[in-house]
């Protein structure tokens, strides 16, 4: 029996309000500003995941009580304790490696101060999030018929750890490449990067994501601000978007409004184990989690009890051994997955129909897809 921790957090304040009703009545920071009191709690127990080598697997869910705005502006030292105490649990548990869910990987220096003062190894999971969001991109671009050798694509939070990931794993399969983050010093350190190790790769930057992908047939979105980035009317007919980032860079009303666009949850996992129960509502169907959940479990399970992925860079070859010993274990994309809900290949080739009649009806000139009917 392998043992893994991961560490949660509510990504939303309505998040507290389905597990503390009354805080839906009293002043959102009155409430951030109280659970910044509360010390890390069990959240939840996970069992019955096997792998197919007959591997067995438990876990725990250990919960922080803070928001995404909490953690990102509060003194990194105030969080590392919090993240100390919830990893002096997990030790305690009996588990052999940690996980960092959402942004409390993200706060300060992603993992690696928290790592040196814990007994157990530590892991963000941004390789096999990087991994599985690169494999479902390249996968719909195909299923929508997206040419790649001449599609736009477009990374959104390119210099960060996943993003600038992200880019070295689709530049063999693309040739067009628009990197966007909001500071221009890092993004031409990256761009520079990019052409250096890819010759054959045209890179571009931009400071503006809604602007950045007017053109764009394949958008891989990983940015980490809280705010959405990407509105309906910004979106080119029949395109592909990934979005990686929770909270979500792209707008919920793409869903209700641009019925001629693609838009992907990047990072759902289906566990091994028919038997699995994760022990927590992540609003997903059963037996499946996030991918940076599912690193925590796949390096459980094969035995890689080591700090995997920390730090504000990415290795692509560890992108590519997750990838590989996810596989090995029994984890795999979910399918495609649409605003948290399975879409199927009839509503791929109805969403792909749906683009070529808003062509076909003069777009750009049409700037709102939402009357588009199904054919």
């Amino acid at each position: 029996m392998r043992r893994f921790a991961f560490v949660v957090h509510p990504l939303r304040f309505d998040d507290f309000a389905r597990k503390y009703p009354v805080t839906r009545y009293l002043p959102q920071r009155l409430v951030e500003t109280g659970f910044k009191a509360i010390g890390p709690i069990m959240t939840g127990h996970t069992t019955g995941v096997v792998s197919p080598t007959g591997e067995e697997l438990e876990g725990w869910l250990i919960g922080l009580p803070l928001t995404p705005k909490i953690l990102l502006e509060s003194p990194y030292e105030w969080v590392l304790q919090k993240l100390e105490r919830a990893g002096r649990i997990a030790e305690n548990l009996g588990a052999e490696i940690l996980g960092l869910g959402a942004f409390t990987k993200i706060a300060g220096d992603r993992g690696v101060s928290l790592a040196n003062r814990l007994s157990i190894p530590v892991t963000t999971g941004n390789s096999y999030t990087t991994a599985t969001a690169v494999e479902g991109s390249l996968m719909a671009t195909k299923r929508m018929g997206i040419n790649l050798e001449t599609a736009q694509v477009v990374v959104i939070g390119a210099t960060g750890s996943i993003g600038e990931a992200s880019c070295h794993m689709l530049a063999p399969h693309v040739k067009r490449l628009r990197i966007v983050a909001r500071t221009l010093e890092p993004l031409t350190e990256l761009q520079s990067r990019l052409q250096a190790a890819h010759s054959d790769l045209e890179v571009t930057i931009s400071q503006d994501a809604s602007e950045a992908v007017h053109d764009a047939d394949l958008v891989v979105a990983v940015s980490s601000s809280q705010d959405t980035l990407i509105e309906p009317e910004d979106l080119k007919p029949g395109s592909v978007i990934t979005d990686v980032a929770r909270p979500r860079n792209i707008s919920s009303q793409v869903n209700l409004k641009r019925p001629d666009v693609l838009v992907l949850d990047g990072g759902v996992i289906e566990v091994p184990g028919a038997h699995a129960d994760l022990g927590f509502n992540f609003g997903f169907p059963p037996r499946m989690v996030e991918a940076c959940m599912a690193e925590t479990m796949i390096l459980a399970l094969s035995g890689r009890l080591e700090n995997f992925t920390l730090g504000s860079h990415i290795a692509v070859n560890k992108v590519q051994e997750i990838h590989r010993l996810g596989q090995e274990q029994g984890f795999k994309m979910a399918g495609f997955r649409r605003f948290e809900r399975a879409i199927d290949e009839r509503e791929i080739d109805l969403i792909r129909q749906r683009a070529e009649k808003v062509w076909d009806q003069g777009w750009p000139a049409i700037t709102n897809a939402s009357s588009i009917s199904t054919p």
